[in-house]
């Protein structure tokens, strides 16, 4: 059911690689909503990935874009405020990648190349499309900008390494810029903490599954999934979050204000009786 929560808006939405990936539930939403959008990914991102097929469902125009690029960027914005007719209402930032974890490195074994592309890709890219979309005054008034992070910004997760660091700065960067932004051009900035989804990046994190199912048992309501992720993103492009910003939103059906619940300890008790053993 739609609601035309963004009628007459317009957005581009970084990341959507295939049918897994939080931006493209984010991207079809957006359109069912009444927005006009754009899709942007990396060259390789997009011959590997299935975005075109997202594009011909959205009648969206796929705009190539290395994010860690400022010339690519100057060039998205430039060339989306003239494919849509205009400035645009929201953004969307979902962007990660670790060389560390994709290549096995622990966190106190890191490969300190690997660590700049990790916060180079993750995190400072971010404040690049900002600083980019600023510039070219590319985002209308009251327009929102939406950036996914995760809890181990805040706290320590098994082998989420580097990321972590990265999802810290990609938060910092939120209330520094939503500052700025907001101060003079009444844009607001905002990342939302979400619970562990499967997506194609997310699944190359080691003990993913048992992470997501941790998860689970922690949280009240459970995990949200990536389509419900999705719906809190449509809220705050929306006019019914104007005066929101340099916020991190959890959205992770209460994990985040956990201590233990019972189906953790319930399952945690469980184990000592299958591991005399164990320490």
């Amino acid at each position: 059911m739609s609601y035309n929560l963004l009628k007459g808006k317009k957005g581009i939405i970084f990341g959507a690689l295939n049918e897994m990936s939080i931006a493209w539930k984010v991207a079809e939403l957006a359109v069912e909503e009444g927005a006009e959008i754009v899709l942007t990914n990396t060259p390789v991102s997009i011959r590997m990935g299935t975005i075109d097929e997202l594009a011909k469902k959205c009648n969206a125009e796929v705009i190539p874009a290395d994010a860690t690029n400022p010339k690519d960027l100057d060039e998205l914005f430039t060339k989306s405020m003239e494919v849509l007719g205009g400035r645009v209402d929201f953004v969307l930032h979902s962007i990660g990648m670790s060389p560390n974890v994709r290549k096995g490195h622990s966190y106190d074994d890191l490969n300190y190349e690997y660590l700049k592309k990790t916060l180079d890709v993750s995190a400072t890219s971010f404040h690049k499309v900002l600083q980019s979309a600023k510039k070219l005054d590319a985002i209308n008034e009251w327009g929102s900008v939406v950036a996914l992070s995760y809890a181990a910004a805040q706290r320590t997760m098994y082998e989420y390494n580097d990321m972590a660091d990265a999802k810290a700065m990609l938060e910092s960067i939120a209330r520094s810029f939503g500052y700025i932004y907001g101060r003079e051009k009444r844009v607001r900035v905002n990342t939302i903490s979400q619970s562990p989804t499967v997506t194609t990046a997310g699944s190359g994190v080691k003990g993913f599954d048992s992470l997501i199912d941790f998860s689970e048992r922690m949280s009240p309501l459970g995990n949200a999934d990536a389509q419900e992720c999705a719906n809190f993103c449509i809220t705050l492009f929306s006019d019914l979050t104007k005066k929101v910003t340099m916020q991190n939103l959890f959205h992770d059906g209460g994990f985040s204000s956990m201590g233990m619940s019972y189906r953790a300890m319930s399952q945690y008790n469980k184990s000592f009786k299958t591991c005399d053993d164990c320490e």
